[in-house]
């Protein structure tokens, strides 16, 4: 294990700490004598706002918190016309939420450097998403569109003692509406660029008074792209690019028998039907005349342009509460989600590089878990159990290149093309005993101690080949297409029962972890507060789900880290709240070659634990309401990186998503008239250079900034809403993701990688846009 006294004498380095005393020292408080009274404190939160939060599975206003975290309510959302989760990153500091390249609905996240790019089944992530406390285990379908939102949480730091594995970066919460009892109902459309057609419905019914309630909730989410598919290779295609075109629905009932029971049971479904997203060729290719694209956004394909998610859920919650400082708590889920894509890597109306591919997931959780809340101490412990699998298959078309070998006779002159296909599945039980205990030391000093102990069982198999044809995964995938029924598969990874020297079952493999937290918090008054803690996290152990050997699995990723914080506000209009952290990560899995090429874009390639990195930085929210009707905000972010320990082949060259700075400014004026009340918005976010992979310079990048402005009204009879909002005012074009199939000559040129073709693809933000959103509540 890391020492946690050696990491935290980093933080005294003059940036960091510098920055940090300021922030503290600056307080007027800082010099009083006396804290003050209650009736002040409740006064500051009153004129700042009073945040309710549960980061630590009980409720506690932000500022009681004593960890970096940030907050975006569902009411503040709405007013900035936010209805994605990827852009409420820009309101938390060091955080990248992106669509991953090809989709529409699949995460890519990032928080402090720490993420994962590759959302293959298998592969985990390092930023726990979280719907009403239920865990979404994999991407597909993690990018949310919000509906019904109370708050989103981001936990900022490694949460491996409340929250678990997979947690390294941090963990988003969302947090839908909790039900009132009284009847009501919310209609609300939304019209915009690109012919943008959203249509939205809520609303809860008593159907017992003060007893049991029922919620339903629905929305149509519909847009044109924003480029299109200039050229493809079948016929009758949806030739949108970057389109939307989402289902979303839910369904609550919750029952209050009596005073001390609370049950919730929830179901949701989401239907993402979007258009496989086509990237932007960078590079011309050297095989065929392309279409020039006269947009970022638009594309050429061969393959077909659909592209399905289907995310389906169903929770269940109980909470007993025998008196005011004692509950008990269960939650249980039920999750499956089913994709079916087509990404089209070069980007062309030719087989250069097509990869279509189904996954297919599904998961169990329980957990139970009991809070006490003393005088003296507080504490949260429990146990949690899961229970999911993860299957998938892809095959990778290379038809050029099965024809090239074909005219130079290595392969038969009939040949159509060339089909590396991968299928698979790698299932994970787990178990975990969790505790978490906060206890007075004295009036001002707080003992922070947690604790969990995770045992995982992990079972994989892989099945690779490379076959003299083309494959899809499904028969009718194309046009008049029959998958071959007697398709051998072989299997490359897993268990050999009957010593023939061939796995013919899955294999199995163990892992199990402590993750302990400490804190100390020291409350100088009422309204600030200084903290520091060490706490660790891990990324499950795994199996490399491309595997061409039976190789083993790979060992957790570890991260260690320490933070030094204050939270304070300063007078009764100024809250600032900043951070300073350094960590470990140690045993990174990466996806390599074993040994060195001089092809770095081939297929051979392993998993490894092969990379130890440090980070460090600074994380900084600032609110200032300048008047009652006007506020400032800014939230800054500073992360370095450096690596300290690089066997991956190729080689690290940075870290993926993380930009050095990240800058938020926004400012926000309240007007009450007799026509209503009116909320002006205006928002610029600065996001740093950063590298599009880990491994490789080719695709990054610059700094930019986008701009936002937004109206919104609310009638005096409160009935009556609306919002007018643009975005990307300046229509920046900015990198979120690409493909990156070439080598790099002596000259800084590019020669021809997989696929025989030189493929260098670009994914794009949002342009700008203008939307309009009317709204009923009846």
């Amino acid at each position: 294990m890391t020492d946690p006294f050696s990491m935290l004498s980093r933080l005294t380095r003059p940036r960091q700490l510098g920055i940090l005393l300021l922030v503290g020292l600056c307080a007027p408080d800082s010099f009083a004598e006396q804290p003050a009274s209650s009736q002040q404190s409740q006064l500051k939160q009153a004129q700042l706002g009073h945040i309710e939060v549960t980061a630590r599975k009980k409720a506690e206003t932000l500022q009681q918190v004593p960890i970096s975290l940030s907050v975006a309510g569902g009411a503040d959302l709405a007013e900035k016309g936010v209805t994605t989760l990827t852009e409420v990153a820009r309101y938390s500091p060091n955080t990248s939420l992106l669509s991953s390249r090809g989709t529409n609905s699949t995460l890519t996240a990032f928080i402090r450097g720490l993420g994962q790019l590759d959302p293959l089944w298998g592969y985990e992530s390092g930023v726990g998403v979280y719907v009403d406390d239920v865990y979404l285990a994999r991407p597909q379908g993690a990018l949310l569109n919000l509906l019904d939102t109370e708050r989103i949480e981001i936990l900022r730091g490694p949460q491996g003692t409340l929250y678990g594995k997979n947690t390294i970066g941090g963990a988003i919460r969302y947090v839908t509406k909790a039900l009132t009892g009284d009847p009501g109902l919310t209609v609300e459309g939304t019209l915009g660029a690109y012919d943008q057609a959203d249509f939205r419905l809520s609303g809860q019914y008593p159907l017992i008074d003060d007893t049991m309630f029922i919620a339903v909730a629905f929305a149509n989410l519909q847009r044109d792209g924003y480029g299109q598919y200039l050229a493809t290779s079948l016929a009758d295609q949806n030739l949108e690019n970057y389109n939307k075109d989402v289902q979303i629905a839910r369904l609550t009932l919750e029952l209050h028998p009596f005073e001390q029971l609370f049950i919730r049971l929830a179901w949701d479904e989401t239907q993402d039907n979007s258009n496989a997203r086509g990237g932007f060729r960078l590079l011309p290719s050297t095989r065929f005349d392309v279409m020039a694209p006269a947009s970022v956004f638009d594309a050429s394909t061969s393959l077909p342009t659909r592209n399905q998610v289907e995310t389906e859920g169903s929770s269940w919650r109980v909470l007993y509460a025998p008196d005011a400082d004692i509950q008990m708590k269960y939650i249980g889920s039920r999750r499956t989600s089913y994709s079916q894509t087509n990404i089209d890597i070069d980007s062309t109306a030719m087989d250069i590089l097509d990869v279509p591919a189904v996954y297919d997931d599904k998961n169990h959780t329980h957990e139970i878990q009991l809070n006490v809340d003393k005088t003296a101490f507080q504490w949260v412990g429990g146990v949690y159990f899961y229970d999911g699998d993860a299957c998938g298959v892809f095959d990778g078309i290379l038809g050029v290149l099965g024809r090239d070998l074909a005219s130079q006779g290595v392969l038969e002159a009939t040949t159509s093309g060339v089909t590396s296909q991968v299928a698979g599945c790698n299932n994970s039980r787990s178990w975990a005993g969790y505790a978490h205990l906060d206890y007075t030391l004295s009036g001002n000093w707080t003992l922070s101690m947690g604790a969990r102990y995770t045992d995982e069982h992990r079972e994989a198999s892989v099945f690779n080949d490379i076959v003299p044809f083309i494959l899809y995964p499904q028969s009718g995938w194309i046009p008049g297409y029959q998958r071959p029924a007697d398709m051998p598969l072989n299997q490359v990874l897993g268990a050999d029962t009957d010593n023939d020297g061939k796995p013919d079952a899955s294999t199995r493999q163990s892992w199990q972890r402590f993750t302990p937290k400490l804190g100390l918090t020291y409350h100088y008054s009422p309204y600030t507060m200084y903290y520091v803690s060490y706490a660790q996290g891990f990324k499950s152990g795994t199996f490399n789900q491309r595997a061409t050997t039976n190789e083993p699995g790979v060992e957790p990723e570890v991260v260690d880290s320490v933070e030094l914080g204050v939270k304070s506000d300063i007078t009764d209009t100024l809250r600032i709240n900043a951070s300073a952290f350094t960590y470990i990560h140690s045993d990174r899995q990466y996806l390599g070659f074993d040994g060195t090429s001089d092809n770095l874009t081939a297929l051979q390639q392993q998993l490894r634990n092969a990379a130890k990195t440090r980070g460090s930085g600074l994380e900084t929210e600032i609110t200032y309401a300048v008047t009652p009707g006007l506020s400032l905000y800014l939230t800054y972010g500073l992360l370095n990186f450096t690596i300290k320990e690089n066997l991956a082949t190729p080689p690290l060259v940075g870290q993926a998503h993380s930009p050095e700075q990240t800058v938020n400014l926004a400012a926000q004026y309240t007007l009450d008239t007799q026509l209503g009340f009116f909320t002006f918005n205006a928002n610029y976010y600065y996001r740093d250079d950063y590298l599009i992979f880990e491994t490789s310079d080719v695709l990054s990048q610059p700094g930019f900034g986008v701009a936002d402005m937004s109206i919104s009204w609310e009638s005096p009879e409160l009935n009556w809403y609306g919002g007018l909002h643009l975005k990307n005012i300046s229509d920046e074009v900015y990198l979120t993701g690409g493909y990156e199939f070439v080598q790099r000559n002596e000259d800084g040129s590019f020669a021809p990688g997989l696929g025989n073709d030189t493929t260098l693809v670009g994914y794009y933000g949002e342009p700008r846009t203008l939307q309009l959103t009317i709204g009923y509540r009846f």
